[in-house]
Parts: C-alpha cells; structure tokens; sequence
C-alpha cells in the first residue's frame, strides 16, 4: 500500500517556492508569445496539471503544482488508500458482509479528501490554485463535490459525464471556480446554455481531446476517438465563435489537454485561443507525484505500440498501458461479456461507479474491479495494476524529473540553470536566483 511514496524526499522550502513562482511568472510575462491567464483572481502560469486517480495526484503532487503558480489537482478518488490509519478501519470491510460497508468506505474517503485538500494548500502557500476533480460517473460524486466545497479547494473540476446539476450543488460557494471536462464544441454549447439557466457560468472549461488524453476519455466508444469534431483546431474557435455569439467573450478561458509535452504545444494552443493546457501523464512521472516510483517507471518507459484503447468498466472508452495484467483481460475479455450478469453486490463492497459493467452484468461495458486494478498500479504492481497514460511523448523521455523541471520546460522551453536535489533553485553567491 503507498503511503505517500515521497515522504523521505526533502520538504519544499515557502522561500524558494516563493522565489521560484515569482520567476517562472516572470518568464511567462516576457516569453515571446506566451501569455499567464487569470482563474479565481489570480494570475497563474498557462499549465494545469490533470487528475489522477487512485492516489496518484493527491496532495503532494497538486501542493507542488500550486506551488509554483499553477493549477494542482486532487483525484478524488478513493484516497483512503493514501492513509494507513483509513485502510485499517476499512479494508476489511471489502468483503462485503456488512451491511455498511459502502457507507464506512465513503466515510474514510471524505475524510482523506479533506486531509489531501489541506495538504495540497499547505505546500501551496497561497500560490496557485489547489483543484479537485470529480468524475460524474462516481456513486459519491455529489458527496466528494460537497466534501470539497466544504474544505475551501479553490476549484472543482469535473468529467466522465455531463455535470448539469454542479452549480446547484455548489450554490452556497459562489467564491469557488466549477469547470467541467468537454470534449466537442457542441457539449461547451450545452453546459454552457443549461448553467445559464441556473444562474452560474463555467469559470474555465477543459477541452480535452479523446485521441490524446490518458484515462476515460469523452467519446461514446473507442472507434469515435479519431473522430475529426475533437480536433483542437475544430473545437477551440468554435467555442469561441459560440462565446462571441452569446456575448460572453472573454468570459469563460479553455483549457486544453491531451498529448501536450512542450512549450512549443503550449504556444500553438494559446495562439489557437486556449488560455492554458492540461497535463497528465508528464506530471504522473515527477517526483512529486504521489504514486510509487515503479507506477512512475511503467508509465516513462511504454513504448507508443505499448498505448491500447479499451472500453472501461464505466461504459466509456479509455487508454493505458498494455500490461501484463491488461493483456491478459483483453484477451479474455469475449469470454467474460458473454457470461456478464448483474450481481448482488460489488465486488469490493465499495459500489464506486453509479454504472458498472461487473457489477450490473453490462456486456457492452467493461468486466472487472476498477478501483482494484487502478490500486494496484498506485502500487507499482505490473503484473495487476491497470496503468492509464495519455498517448503523447514525455517532456524528459523515460527520465523522472520534478515539477519545477517540467514547469519551466514549459514556460522557458528549457530547465532551468540549477536545480537542487529538493527541485529549488540554487542561489547565485550575490543571493539572487541562479
């Protein structure tokens, strides 16, 4: 079980990540061509960094990220598992024999959530934004929405299905950015017009392309994925075409994400009218980031013919790493949809999906554990695990660096000129930054 993988790594110093997010701003100001953009009042630099779960961006990969001017982001999902003292009083109730059990397990989850938010804020230091996202598609969707709100994240973030009713549920917390995860200007026109409705507007939306993107991915089966409607340079103008018609111009910035890996992709997107890209993968292999180091390596080292698309147990298409374990289910994976049949109970006793291709016997969907096999990644276990990862390049090829090394590849195209082992900056002998 990870429990918090880079707790022996030194501990950020509040001055050089001061020191270093007011440089990184700096350079994005003055970079030829690039431009910060604004989310909850504050001037961030143009990169966010994507959820992942299970526990591989919890606090201390989105505390980094925030750290430094950018946006971080707490997986929501099933963070339990990053707390020793939570899976004690709940991994037993896996069995399914207690009646409570769903109710128990959810319970340690709001607690760990709040745990990995405040965390998160505490290496942030009140720099950059500190995101949960929340998959739609989640039994506890509304109570991880509300657990958020309550524990003062500055953003929630939400995909895996359309999230019509947020701005209801977040109505008592105006002050807090809702950004749902589309991907076709077409749902950008829908989420947009039915909020609308209630008062709210997207503070940002993610664009995320299906045929890029690492984890589920916003398209209705895995043949769509190359579907032209998803292309960036489609969907980015016509959502501002879209803006522009319903005089909200400059009001709602979009955020790409997919298969992004340099600052080259950063400056094409801006000039395509994003405000700032969504990465995933090249943040999952930093050393901040909460998996284990062999979850890290598996993912640094797949090759482009190791990237498989697979419809998961969600009923959505999804992308990861063929394994050993995922090889081995694809294989299989004819035999056990003709025998798929509704259970009595979830396998786990946890019941995580509102829709579950095991659990409901859906034989158009996915047939095994999600959260088992997402655990044992976390985990590093490559003979079990089920590895998500996008389907671009990495910034440092199968090098693991940290965030401070990814982020200024991003804003100045290259590292920056001295890095010490706890990723800061080294002083020059005048005291200044090197």
């Amino acid at each position: 079980m990870n429990t918090h993988s880079n707790a022996g790594l030194p501990k950020p110093l509040d001055s050089a990540s001061a020191a270093q997010a007011e440089a990184l701003l700096e350079l994005a100001r003055t970079a030829g061509g690039l431009r910060t953009w604004t989310l909850g009042g504050k001037e961030l630099l143009p990169v966010v960094q994507g959820g992942m779960g299970v526990g591989v961006s919890a606090g201390g990969l989105a505390g980094a990220v925030a750290a430094l001017g950018g946006v971080g982001t707490v997986s929501s999902v099933d963070l339990r598992r990053m707390h020793p003292d939570l899976m004690a009083q709940t991994a037993h109730l896996e069995s399914g024999k207690e009646p409570d059990a769903k109710e128990c397990i959810d319970a340690a989850n709001l607690v760990a959530l709040d745990r990995e938010i405040r965390r998160a804020r505490g290496i942030a230091q009140g720099r950059g934004l500190v995101a949960v996202n929340v998959m739609k598609a989640l039994s506890a969707y509304e109570i991880y929405v509300r657990q958020a709100l309550e524990s003062g994240v500055d953003a929630v973030v939400v995909g895996a299905g359309l999230p019509l009713d947020l701005p209801e549920i977040a109505k008592d917390h105006p002050k807090t950015a809702l950004i749902p995860i589309l991907s076709d200007a077409r749902g950008v026109q829908l989420i947009v017009r039915k909020w609308e409705k209630k008062g709210r507007l997207p503070d940002a939306i993610v664009i995320e392309h299906p045929r890029l993107a690492g984890g589920h991915l916003g398209a209705a089966k895995v043949a769509d994925l190359q579907d032209g409607r998803f292309e960036f340079d489609q969907v980015i103008p016509q959502a501002l075409e879209f803006f522009q018609s319903a005089g909200l111009e400059g009001k709602i910035p979009l955020i790409a994400a997919g298969g992004i890996s340099n600052r080259d992709d950063l400056l094409r997107l801006q000039a395509l009218g994003a405000s700032a890209v969504q990465m995933g993968t090249a943040f999952a292999v930093t050393q901040e980031c909460d998996a284990s180091a062999a979850f890290k390596r598996v993912l640094a080292e797949a090759l482009p013919e190791d990237i498989v698309e697979f419809i998961s147990v969600a009923g959505l298409p999804a992308r990861g790493v063929r394994t050993h374990w995922l090889e081995k289910y694809l294989r299989v994976e004819p035999k056990l949809k003709a025998v798929a049949h509704p259970k009595s109970r979830c396998n786990m006793a946890f019941d995580c999906l509102a829709h579950c291709g095991l659990r409901d016997g859906k034989a158009e969907m996915g047939q095994f554990c999600i959260d088992q096999q997402l655990a044992h990644a976390m985990e590093g276990d490559a003979q079990r695990g089920l590895f998500f990862r996008g389907a671009g390049t990495l910034p440092f090829g199968k090098e693991i660096r940290s965030v401070a090394e990814l982020m200024w590849s991003m804003i100045g195209g290259c590292p920056p000129p001295a890095l010490g082992q706890n990723g800061h900056l080294f002083p020059n002998e005048s005291g200044a930054l090197a």
